[in-house]
């Protein structure tokens, strides 16, 4: 299971907020640099701001982040929008053979190993900035 796209573009739109801080952050405009439906940003811009990471202003104005970029991490915009459930990074096939033992016991085996791997991604994702990220985009 790939972590959702979601991710990559509330990222994106936060990193545009950070940068372009005293623009018009409409959703058209958004929509506009990650080149997608301003459906889209909208329906993301609400789980950033159901977070508390954005502060949505309608009409013109648009959004601003709702605290500094450098007091927001990737884990806060990753566990916003929902990227992946808990333990949930990692899928394990379905309908093993209940008749091998392979089958019978291949959960059991590399579940602990892929929720210490996804607390290890969300580990790191908690030390990386909004402002770290947004320090490396040229404008």
């Amino acid at each position: 299971m790939n972590i959702s796209t979601r991710f990559a573009v509330a990222i994106h739109i936060l990193a545009l907020l950070e940068t372009f801080k005293e623009g018009k952050n409409t959703s058209e405009w958004i929509a506009g640099s990650v080149g997608t439906n301003p459906v889209v940003i909208r329906r993301i811009t609400s789980m950033l701001g159901k977070a508390g990471l954005i502060e949505v202003r309608p009409g013109i104005a648009g959004a601003k982040l709702a605290r500094a970029a450098g007091e927001i991490t990737l884990l806060d915009i990753y566990l916003a929008v929902d990227a992946v459930g808990q333990d949930s990074l990692f899928a394990v096939h379905d309908h093993p053979n209940p008749d091998c033992p392979v089958g019978q016991n291949i959960a059991g085996a590399i579940i602990p190993v892929f929720s210490l791997a996804q607390q290890a991604m969300e580990d790191i994702l908690g030390k990386v900035t909004l402002a770290q990220i947004a320090s490396q985009i040229p404008v």
